[in-house]
């Protein structure tokens, strides 16, 4: 479980996230939405202890992200593809995750066929496709067998073969119990993923709801989203 509770964070005079509290809960696929510039990136560098917050705090099953020891066991996250080392292989960089954390190296070899990417898995990443390093990510999220699960758009470079994959294994992850938060722009694809929905904008928490109930009387989560951000585009 996530739990955000007054969480805020500036930069200079530039007020990114103001005061957000929400709790992303396990056995279900939470979407997290907004406009650009809405906070969410910020939000989710805070849950990892990459930005520090001006106020509030963000508790990992009721710990802070900092003193979870071995946190690749406990927290899995893709926050930005190519951020691997150009010179390592799918393989090297995996097994070099794995061993930071007292991960078994067998469970490098998983995650590789896991995700697909077993024909290439020997070859340098700086020669990937951003399908192929979103694969990679996501490998390495789930690298730890982790509880908890962290992804801003996820689906980004997949083909249409590799969205559906995605979709069914979040969906599937989350009915074993696992906490699962997606960030994504994507509206037809959180219709069809997500159970419950954040919506931010403006730094602030706009909807904390099921997809239905967010939906209510639109006629589709497309509209129900225009509705709730009209107005917090900065």
């Amino acid at each position: 479980m996530i739990d955000v509770r007054n969480l805020s964070k500036t930069y200079g005079r530039t007020l990114a996230v103001d005061r957000l509290s929400f709790t992303v809960r396990p056995g279900q696929v939470t979407g997290f939405l907004g406009p650009n510039g809405a906070g969410k990136s910020t939000t989710m560098r805070m849950m990892l202890a990459l930005d520090r917050p001006t106020e509030g705090r963000v508790l990992i099953d009721g710990r802070p992200y900092r003193e979870l020891r071995e946190p690749l066991r406990r927290v899995g996250a893709l926050l930005e593809a190519r951020t691997v080392h150009g010179g390592r292989s799918a393989r090297g960089h995996l097994r070099w995750l794995a061993q930071s954390n007292h991960i078994p190296l067998t469970r490098v070899q998983e995650v590789i066929d896991l995700v697909g990417l077993d024909a290439v898995a020997g070859k340098r990443s700086k020669g990937f496709s951003l399908g192929m390093s979103q694969r990679l990510g996501i490998a390495a999220a789930l690298l730890g067998d982790p509880g908890i699960l962290l992804l801003d758009e996820p689906v980004n470079g997949l083909d249409p073969e590799g969205v559906h994959w995605i979709r069914n294994l979040l969906r599937e992850l989350a009915a074993q119990g696992r906490t699962v938060l997606v960030s994504s722009h994507l509206m037809s694809e959180m219709a069809l993923t997500a159970q419950h929905l954040l919506v931010i904008g403006g730094g602030r928490l706009l909807a904390d709801a099921p997809i239905a109930e967010l939906v209510g009387g639109h006629a589709s989560l497309e509209d129900a989203y225009f509705a709730l951000t009209a107005g917090a585009v900065r």
